[in-house]
């Protein structure tokens, strides 16, 4: 029996020696399994526990993740020739959907939910899912840098709707997965294993035959227990006991006992089935859902702004390229007329004024430069993981694309935009599947009011072995037995010990149960109203867009008109000068009104740009008219190219 329990002493301590070394193989292990690419087949479902077998220890080491991968993507690179970043919106699209932090930092929210899934199917209540928006990238309305479409606030600037464990849209949530105490479904194993000695003086012997009674007491107890989705748990334990004494009169030393009983509980009324009991893993599912939807959102956010942000930068360009005329223009007229001066035909105060006039062009166009320097570190943030590169950070960035402005305007009806809007739009997906988490939710409240009535039955049995006690006296009949007969006499049913019942637990005025029941009922009606709110603004989102695009392609079309007008103007003038007929002073005059003019059809082309953009998001058509793929998105690897809509190759010009 000595070498027994030294066995089993010996058996422990390689467990917790085995059991100390788990952190160290964990690291190795996880540090080589854990994927970011959803497509690679190394990548880790966060929403399955690791498999027990071939490696047992394999639930208990934990995983160790890459570190986030911080450098760009190869692509940007075939992008840099001579230090000049050469860009078009298809490409700025697409080094968006692979370096784009906002989206990276979304990314991590798709396993972020397959915990709570993992999480859930233990029993263990959901810990919830970012629903919104990230919105750390500054330019195309965000950040408050650049603008978005007018009367839009395009350009990820507006928050995801509804959703699951947010609490967004001033909605309160407290009550997601209210309702009665869900147990664990992952099996509990409890094990207890201790030597006692004890030596206890005795003022009276007559029991024991002893003045100190001396008492080495082992116990080796074990313990099973599991909880199911229907309201069932299951519990075995069991306890053995060796203990050896001194005591002349014990008529077993040592003294073997063992005993175990099978408890099955079910619950009758609160608590029963599997509504309430799976209630947090259909939410946390749902909300994986949301998770998926609030990603798509976020590349749609993204995609929009990104698309601001490189009609920024063309508009710059172009303004830049506007003053560079109008300073070359001045510049000319002032050269002219030194000339004229040296010929005392003209007064020297013109050249005065022509100097002014070239001051005053000169800063125009150092403003329209430095605003091109934010507009390209503003497109060159937006597409990089990594800005420090020097590489990068030092080259010139040359926009390629153009916006194609149609002689006529294609026209859908306002009601099949807002139809598609209503089918499309992820804040409403968002929104309704809150809707059913909080249905759920109502269900559970009203199961949780019930009195808890449980089942409770156990079934039974023990043993008793031994050695006689030499010093007890003669004990005939009584033989030597170990731990297989305790074993067996615990098992054989010669000793039965069974019961069947019924626990009743019923909570006088219930207030608790009452007041989250109510809450759950009072935030279900407030959602429905948030989702018609939405709805309603979602339909005038569209119509706002639809309006926008109307109002700046007339826009548009008025400043071409008068950019046509102001060089004819400016020909005619500069023919009159030549001839003697005009002065410089109206020349620089008409010239500015030139500037102003070219500058306004480029915001112009800008604003309709940006109201087409607007017009794409607010019907949830982003990613279906620009021929974005969600699942290159979710793996950061794009392997088809955006084809954006509505742009065209720009007309090569002088580089700025």
């Amino acid at each position: 029996m000595h070498n027994y329990f030294h066995s089993h002493l010996r058996t422990a301590a390689l467990f917790l020696v085995a059991a100390v070394s788990l952190p160290r193989a964990a690291a190795q292990v996880s540090a080589g399994s854990a994927g970011n690419n959803p497509n690679d087949p190394t990548k880790v479902d966060y929403s399955k526990s690791p498999k027990s077998f071939p490696n047992l220890f394999a639930p208990y080491e934990g995983l160790t993740l890459k570190p986030p991968n911080l450098q760009n993507s190869p692509r940007i690179q075939q992008l840099i020739h001579d230090g000049k970043l050469t860009l078009s919106l298809n490409d700025a699209v697409a080094l968006a959907l692979e370096n784009n932090l906002d989206l990276a930092i979304a990314r991590y929210n798709l396993d972020i939910a397959d915990t709570d899934i993992l999480r859930t199917k233990a029993g263990a209540s959901v810990r919830g899912v970012a629903s919104g928006l990230v919105q750390g990238t500054p330019g195309g309305g965000v950040g408050g840098f650049g603008t978005g479409a007018p009367g839009a606030g395009a350009g990820g600037t507006s928050g995801g709707a509804g959703g699951a464990g947010t609490g967004a849209g001033g909605l309160v949530q407290s009550t997601i997965g209210t309702g009665a105490p869900v147990s664990s479904y992952d099996p509990q194993i409890t094990t207890q294993f201790n030597n006692e000695h004890g030596v206890f003086p005795l003022a009276n012997q007559v029991t024991t035959g002893v003045a100190a009674l001396q008492q080495n007491t082992v116990n080796a107890n074990f313990d099973y227990s599991q909880a199911f989705p229907t309201g069932t748990s299951i519990d075995f334990g069991m306890q053995n006991t060796r203990q050896t004494t001194n005591g002349r009169f014990t008529e077993l030393v040592p003294v073997l006992n063992s005993g175990y009983r099978f408890t099955l509980t079910q619950r009758l009324l609160s608590g029963f089935g599997f509504g309430p009991n799976l209630r947090f893993l259909r939410i946390a599912r749902n909300n994986r859902e949301v998770t998926d939807i609030a990603f798509r959102d976020q590349v749609i956010a993204t995609v929009t702004q990104i698309e601001n942000i490189y009609w920024d930068l063309v508009n710059a360009v172009e303004d830049v390229r506007v003053k560079q005329r109008s300073l070359a223009l001045a510049q000319k007229t002032l050269e002219d007329d030194k000339k004229q001066v040296e010929l005392q035909a003209i007064a020297p105060l013109d050249v005065t004024r022509d100097e002014a006039v070239v001051d005053s062009s000169n800063q125009d166009l150092i403003v329209a430069q430095t605003t091109l320097q934010l507009q390209e570190l503003l497109i060159k943030n937006a597409v990089t993981r990594n800005l420090g590169d020097p590489e990068i950070a030092a080259a010139s960035v040359i926009p390629t694309d153009a916006i194609i402005v149609p002689e006529n305007e294609p026209v859908r009806p306002t009601q099949d935009l807002i139809a598609e809007a209503l089918s499309h739009r992820p804040e409403l997906a968002e929104a309704r599947i809150d809707m059913t988490n909080r249905q759920i939710t109502r269900k559970a409240a009203k199961n949780a009011l019930l009195p808890t009535l449980d089942l409770v039955a156990f079934y039974g049995g023990s043993g008793l072995a031994g050695v006689p006690n030499p010093l007890a006296g003669p004990t005939a009949g009584v033989p030597v037995t170990g731990f297989g007969d305790v074993f067996a006499r615990t098992f054989n049913n010669t000793s039965p010990d069974y019961s069947v019942g019924f626990t009743l637990n019923i909570p006088l005025r219930n207030r608790t149960a009452i007041a989250d029941q109510v809450r759950s009922e009072l935030e279900f009606g407030q959602a429905q109203l948030l989702l018609q709110q939405l709805q309603n603004k979602i339909g005038i989102e569209v119509r706002n867009a639809q309006f926008a695009l109307e109002q700046n392609r007339a826009r548009v079309v008025s400043a071409r008109k008068g950019v046509e007008v102001a060089q004819h103007t400016l020909d005619i003038e500069q023919k009159k000068l030549a001839l003697g007929a005009s002065t410089s002073l109206q020349v620089l005059q008409i010239g500015r009104d030139l500037a102003v003019a070219e500058s306004n059809l480029v915001a112009a082309t800008t604003a309709y740009a940006k109201s087409k953009v607007e017009l794409d998001r607010s019907v949830g058509a982003t990613l279906v008219n620009n021929g974005i793929s969600i699942d290159d998105a979710e793996s950061g690897h794009v392997h088809a190219l955006p084809a954006m809509s509505g742009t065209k190759i720009a007309q090569q010009k002088e580089d700025k």
